[in-house]
């Protein structure tokens, strides 16, 4: 069997689409055959929400728990956190507890790699483990980037968020140096995307911009109501407009996640300079 990937989509600044690509690169990926699971790193519970878990803060058994688990040393016993969702993927639900959890990190021998010793012991019955962070740049998703392969960072067609992007590379950098040299950035990627001559330019400052240093991925996620629907539908794009731009960008960024080892090996990410 392959090397389980794990992956982190990541971007500080919030409202950019992570839980829906987490989501939606979730089930493309179990459309081409692959075992998936997606973990919901945010106490927000945005991704457990688009889930089915309308009230992921009334869910006695999520993340929180496993991760307690770790940090006192308990065995963890039949995995009871791992929900399965109708699209085919498993899923770990998160809720406000983990707050708490972050809190209380600050305290632990090896803080960082908390997330990492509990995906250790479960990652191996999966292709991808997909981590849907925190819009911040806080503790729990150290331990995301910590515990992953690569990073996904979604980058809204806005001038600002193109910026605000740097501090994310920044600590990206750290990490890799300190604790996790194997963690690469597997791409950045524009999301909310429309036809406008303002946001084509932003695209291509993006690439101009970035695409020196980084790797910028073709796809670009537009801005649809469709998409804005996910969060309320419980369903993927991919069956809830098959057809549409959003599908068609979603199965294209599958495409190119499944590409990344080759990519990474053409062009590795000089996160140095």
């Amino acid at each position: 069997m392959n090397k389980t990937k794990v992956i982190a989509v990541a971007n500080q600044k919030g409202g950019v689409g992570k839980s829906t690509t987490v989501y939606n690169l979730g089930a493309g990926l179990i459309l081409e055959g692959k075992k998936v699971l997606l973990v919901d790193v945010d106490p927000q519970g945005d991704l457990s929400k688009m889930l089915g878990c309308r009230k992921p803060h009334e869910l006695p058994i999520t993340l929180t728990n496993a991760l307690n688990d770790v940090v006192a040393g308990a065995k963890i016993d039949g995995n009871a956190e791992i929900m399965h969702h109708n699209e085919g993927f498993d899923f770990i639900p998160a809720n406000r507890t983990l707050s708490a959890v972050e809190v209380g990190l600050v305290n632990v021998m090896s803080r960082e790699t908390v997330l990492k010793r509990y995906l250790d012991g479960i990652k191996g019955n999966y292709d991808y483990v997909l981590l849907d962070c925190r819009p911040s740049l806080g503790m729990l998703v150290i331990n995301a980037l910590s515990a992953s392969d690569y990073v996904l960072i979604p980058v809204q067609a806005d001038y600002l968020a193109a910026e605000d992007m740097t501090e994310l590379v920044g600590t990206v950098q750290n990490i890799k140096r300190q604790i996790n040299p194997g963690l690469k950035i597997g791409g950045v990627f524009l999301t909310m995307v429309n036809d406008t001559r303002f946001r084509k330019d932003i695209a291509a400052g993006v690439k101009e911009n970035f695409g020196k240093r980084l790797p910028v991925l073709n796809t670009a996620i537009p801005a649809t109501v469709r998409l804005a629907e996910i969060s309320t539908v419980d369903k993927s794009i991919f069956l809830h407009e098959p057809k549409g731009r959003a599908a068609a960008a979603y199965r294209n960024l599958t495409k190119e996640v499944l590409q990344i080892d080759e990519k990474q090996r053409r062009k590795p990410a000089d996160l140095d300079r």
